[in-house]
């Protein structure tokens, strides 16, 4: 790599990634402002669940693409790689380090690689899967998948609803595969520096992915989806409503699950898809041969990840 022009601190959700890029935002040796690449942390109002930095957290560095849509409306990669690199530019410019932090790793490819103009949803090709997924369930729409666009289907789970419904969208819509609109090569290097946050051991990723995900049920986050319903203009077809835990919560509720019961299906569902997602996220990760590996669960991770992020800078000189 030569001349980065951002540096981003990739990772599987609860990996650390945002404690240990605000540790280092706020030490650097120059300025520093965080760009979030997470499709959960552009919307209002969905704070617990998306464990959103909090307003000192926000207000000791800056950040960006946080709370700049409402839970209705869409944002796609595309929109995601339009903006980052406006804001990249910008930040660029004031003499500070763009900082791009987060697991949403479509939007880090969708920004490295650039993507074609992926066809709008088709609600009549949508309500013909979803009849299809009913019928025959999700597995055998996977299924269908791994025939039609194998590289999609590798990095996804055989029930991952809504994953598996918008690649097989893209495909009979256009006879075309998801996977052919990434236009770089996979062997093909950009210019840029990933720096990813993987953990050695997986069973230490899951013991946090645990623990956070209680706290986020203690800190109320069966309140917030509450409130979320409570509007009446959001629903489950909605991709902010599809983020891991709001998901969860949601069809807990439409059960009419209530106290312990409504807790326990909560905490289970939630850490159980919470743990796939991590898992998607470290496959998009192995995807990407050229980033720069920092151990997350080892005791010298902040240091490690400093280390990297000299490097990064040492080599736009």
């Amino acid at each position: 790599m030569t001349r980065p022009r951002w540096v981003g601190i990739a990772g599987p959700t609860a990996s650390g990634k945002s404690a240990l890029a605000l540790e280092i935002a706020a030490t650097w040796h120059r300025p520093v402002e965080i760009v979030s690449v997470d499709s959960a942390l552009v919307y209002r109002g969905m704070d617990v669940g998306t464990a959103k930095p909090s307003a000192a957290e926000r207000a000791a560095v800056p950040h960006h693409l946080i709370d700049i849509l409402d839970p209705a409306q869409p944002y796609s990669a595309a929109q995601f790689a339009a903006d980052a690199t406006r804001l990249i530019g910008e930040i660029a410019a004031r003499g500070a380090l763009p900082l791009l932090v987060g697991g949403t790793m479509l939007y880090f490819k969708a920004l490295v690689d650039g993507l074609d103009e992926i066809p709008a949803a088709d609600a009549a090709i949508r309500a013909a899967l979803d009849a299809e997924a009913a019928a025959r369930g999700w597995p055998a729409l996977h299924a269908e998948l791994v025939r039609v666009d194998p590289p999609t289907a590798a990095r996804l789970a055989p029930n991952d609803a809504q994953r598996i419904q918008r690649a097989l969208e893209v495909w009979r819509a256009t006879g075309r595969p998801l996977s052919s609109y990434h236009r770089r090569t996979a062997n093909a290097t950009p210019d840029v520096a990933l720096i990813a946050l993987e953990p050695a051991s997986r069973a230490w990723l899951h013991e946090r992915i645990a623990r956070r995900f209680a706290a986020m049920l203690d800190a109320g986050l069966l309140d917030e989806v509450r409130r979320l319903r409570a509007r009446g203009d959001l629903h489950l077809g909605l991709p902010s409503m599809r983020c891991v835990g709001y998901r969860q919560a949601w069809q807990a509720l439409d059960e009419g699950l209530a106290g312990d019961a409504l807790r326990q299906r909560v905490l289970d569902t939630g850490v159980a898809a919470t743990r796939q997602l991590a898992k998607r996220q470290l496959t998009w990760l192995r995807g990407m041969p050229w980033r720069r590996v920092v151990a997350c669960d080892a005791a010298t991770a902040a240091a490690d990840l400093r280390a990297a992020l000299q490097r990064a800078e040492d080599e736009r000189r």
